[in-house]
């Protein structure tokens, strides 16, 4: 809800500051007084375009700030929440314009764009009239308005959802199926890599036991011959080690029968008799076990050819072609396969089809609220001294082109003259026109409506009598939803509004200024006699105040 707009040097306006109230108000004046000013500011303040001629003359810029309570606007809370902007329950949009023509927005102090002032707007404000900021000539608004006046809320939310949802598989499969030919390549070349592998089916330890192997059949005839000189050197019959040793050993033992010193060493050398005997049978043992065998030779070193080969194809070295082998196998096995192509693809048909089909309930109940909808404001449009007016609404199918807000376009449609097709409203329908269009379509669907504040810009220009007092009525009622701001130039409205702005112009020599007046009750009077009279009398005050009083 707007609480408050401050203007600063703007068109004519030298600084003005007014407080708001929840309820209507209605701003009156003369003709030429600026009555239209408070709107024009509040459109800057919305992220309306602005032009250098707006600042007051002799002024270096123009300031409109303008402070909404946003304690009963959830959207708005949690949009300000999202762009780290929110600063309580109220809001202040602010504007400042120079005369060089720059322009600057801020959103509680924090510099934004005009896009996020308008965006913002949307969901605190609603002005109808010719001004640029107009929510009623967009298709999105007729959207959103349908979808309320009908309660599909709960049916919108599941559409969108949906849709997202196929959305999201569309873009995957879409992914998917341009990097298929690249996929398939590398499933090709894994697979050949992989097939290899497995031919080599190289084990673990395998290669550090093949090539012990090769070495010792490479080396087994010059092992054998060395093993055979150890054993000559040892157990030849006159010279060999082991007779010298055991001859040694005989003559120590003579002397150590005399010589007690020398029984250390005959230990000794008894002990390395022993042990020369056990390296004599371990060499034997090793003569016994090895065998010379080119055969043998000849495949294992065929082994390991392959096995270096494979290595250096894959420039690895030998011992991580197991690693490397499981590795490939994994990239393999997640590589998406035609099989999982083609689970995509059913998952997207379905979810397609599951988008359709709730998408197509919407559709009817949008055609349901639309019959509604349409005779209740054409209903209005009669109250509001539009007899000729014919109101409609367009679903248009969007046929191939899908939307996550269902499968039509939505678009309101006026026709104002006998015989002529209803076509959009911004092509028909003239400032005052769309003003009561716009005041009989809010009237049937406030009840449902999330936008607070709305403003009517010369809503009962062209009639009078009956359907001004039918205008001012509906007016109040609406106000007591929320807040309804009214610019007017009859009585019978203004008399029903609960807050009351007067403009003045005003003259002096150098200058020309337009004020906003808040009026007090006798104020009220004096102004009703004055719209109603042209001059203030007895008779026009009296009739004022019986205005005021019914």
């Amino acid at each position: 809800m707007l609480t408050h707009l401050s203007i600063q040097n703007f068109t004519l306006v030298d600084k003005l500051d007014l407080e708001i109230y929840r309820g209507t108000t209605a701003v009156t004046g003369e003709t030429g007084a600026g009555k239209s000013i408070m709107l024009d500011a509040l459109g800057l303040a919305l992220g309306d375009r602005a032009d250098a001629d707006r600042v007051r003359h002799g002024s270096s810029k123009a300031e409109i700030s303008a402070s909404f309570d946003v304690r009963k606007i959830p959207a708005a809370k949690a949009w300000l929440n999202k762009l780290d902007l929110d600063d309580g329950n109220h809001c202040i949009l602010r504007r400042v314009v120079t005369a060089e023509g720059r322009s600057r927005g801020y959103i509680n102090g924090q510099p934004t764009t005009m896009s996020q002032l308008r965006e913002l707007g949307d969901m605190l404000i609603d002005i109808h009239s010719q001004h640029e900021h107009q929510s009623l000539l967009r298709k999105d608004t007729h959207r959103k308005l349908l979808d309320e006046f009908g309660n599909l809320s709960a049916l919108t939310d599941k559409v969108e959802s949906a849709y997202k949802y196929w959305h999201l598989l569309r873009s995957k499969l879409d992914d998917l199926q341009q990097q298929s030919q690249e996929t398939e390549q590398r499933q090709q070349l894994l697979s050949f890599q992989v097939e290899e592998l497995n031919l080599i089916d190289l084990k673990e330890g395998e290669l550090e036991a093949l090539e012990q192997e090769q070495k010792n059949l490479a080396n087994a005839e010059s092992n054998l011959h060395a093993c055979q000189q150890v054993i000559d050197i040892s157990q030849q019959e006159e010279y060999g080690l082991d007779n010298q040793l055991r001859l040694a050993i005989h003559k120590l033992g003579e002397l150590a029968q005399d010589h007690p010193p020398l029984a250390n060493a005959l230990e000794l050398m008894t002990s390395a008799e022993i042990q020369i005997q056990e390296a004599n049978n371990a060499i034997g043992d090793f003569v016994s076990a090895t065998e010379i065998n080119p055969e043998r030779l000849e495949d294992v070193e065929q082994r390991l050819s392959c096995i270096y080969q494979c290595a250096r194809k894959h420039k690895v070295h030998p011992s991580k072609l197991i690693e490397l082998h499981q590795a490939l196998c994994d990239e393999l096995e997640n590589l998406t396969s035609v099989e999982r192509l083609n689970e995509l693809i059913e998952a997207e048909i379905q979810a397609k089809q599951a988008y359709l089909d709730i998408a197509e309930v919407l559709s009817v109940e949008r055609k349901k609220a639309a019959e509604k909808l349409t005779k209740a404001v054409n209903g209005q449009l009669k109250k509001l001294a539009m007899t000729n007016a014919r109101f409609a609404i367009a679903l248009s199918p969007l046929n191939e082109k899908l939307s996550v807000h269902g499968l039509e376009n939505i678009e309101f449609l006026i026709s104002t003259n006998p015989g002529n097709e209803p076509k959009a409203l911004a092509k028909v329908a003239s400032g005052g026109e769309l003003s009561r269009i716009s005041l009989a379509i809010v009237v049937v669907t406030a009840k449902t409506s999330r936008i607070p504040t709305l403003v009517f810009d010369e809503v009962d220009v062209g009639i009078g009598g009956e359907t001004a007092d039918v205008i001012g009525s509906l007016l109040r009622e609406l106000g007591k939803r929320g807040q309804v701001i009214c610019v007017t130039h009859l009585g019978q409205v203004a008399a029903k509004a609960h807050q009351h702005f007067q403009v003045e112009k005003q003259f002096s020599r150098k200058t020309t200024s337009s004020r906003l007046i808040s009026l007090d009750e006798d104020q009220k009077i004096a102004e009703i006699a004055r719209m109603i009279g042209g001059k203030q009398s007895e008779q026009s005050l009296a009739h004022a105040k019986a205005m005021l009083n019914h």
